[in-house]
């Protein structure tokens, strides 16, 4: 869904309004980070799902200013799920996209924000507050903003799939029949690097990978990196090239040539 399809809304505040979110963010979650005191639990009986301190203050904060500035609008957070409103609008919300990066020390881990509407992110940003990157897109802006000041994001073109260079979280992903398609669309690309968490969309954006597949995604995992993927002239759907939003198997792609190829690949049987 593009800015053209979202009458009513105020680029202006609502781009400024998640900028605020942001650095709410970061304030709550850089004292934690790369720390020997941070309290985690696990998620799941079996296994290893992790949620920190850090994880519940950065929502806790940015839940407390959107129901002071927008209260008419929804909220879905990882930690603390679902707050209806009325507005037909969600923001979307993952405090630490990446906390298995984020225990280990890595700034692969980031700050997730969209605003959403039925059809899907209207705009987003993926923050990294430790490297200070913000990565900003929809409502007609596609830019990144950090140390080295403010530049457009614009994916890159023209690479033939041997050329292309394939990122993913996990080198397990998903179901056994998962990682056999996985592997069918990393066996023809020129490089694949594992364990990128939201900064491998954020990189596609930015023009320095062109694929990202994923599986078992939550819509918060997605909405945010889908709209400034977008925004910088991306593609992102599902592995059948449909709607991404609901999260699920995911695939990002930096022009449809690429996308094509990697539907076709996992679709193979």
């Amino acid at each position: 869904m593009t800015s053209a399809q979202a009458p009513g809304i105020d680029a202006r505040e609502v781009t400024q309004l998640a900028d605020r979110l942001a650095d709410a963010a970061r304030g709550a979650i850089l004292p934690y980070f790369r720390t020997t005191t941070l309290g985690t639990t696990s998620k799941l009986h079996t296994g290893f799902d992790p949620v920190t301190e850090a994880d519940r203050a950065a929502e806790s904060e940015m839940r407390a200013i959107l129901s002071a500035e927008r209260p008419a609008d929804g909220i879905l957070g990882e930690e603390f799920g679902e707050a209806p409103g009325s507005s037909g609008l969600t923001w979307v919300l993952d405090p630490i996209d990446g906390t298995r990066a984020f225990l280990c020390g890595a700034p692969t881990w980031g700050v997730l924000i969209a605003l959403s509407g039925p059809e899907g992110p209207l705009y987003g940003v993926v923050d990294q507050p430790y490297t200070g990157e913000r990565f900003r897109g929809g409502l007609g802006l596609a830019e990144l903003e950090g140390p080295m000041g403010r530049r457009p994001l614009s994916v890159r073109r023209g690479l033939a799939l041997g050329q292309a260079t394939l990122a993913t979280t996990f080198p397990e992903i998903g179901t056994e029949a998962e990682r056999a398609a996985f592997g069918r669309v990393a066996a023809e690309v020129q490089l694949t690097r594992y364990g990128m968490d939201c900064y491998a969309y954020a990189m596609l954006a930015a023009g320095q990978i062109d694929l990202v597949i994923e599986a078992g995604l939550a819509p918060y995992d997605i909405h945010a990196p889908m709209a400034v993927i977008e925004a910088a002239g991306g593609i992102v759907t599902d592995w059948q090239g449909g709607p991404a939003h609901a999260g699920g198997r995911i695939l990002a792609a930096a022009d449809p040539a690429l996308h094509r190829q990697a539907v076709a690949l996992l679709a193979e049987a």
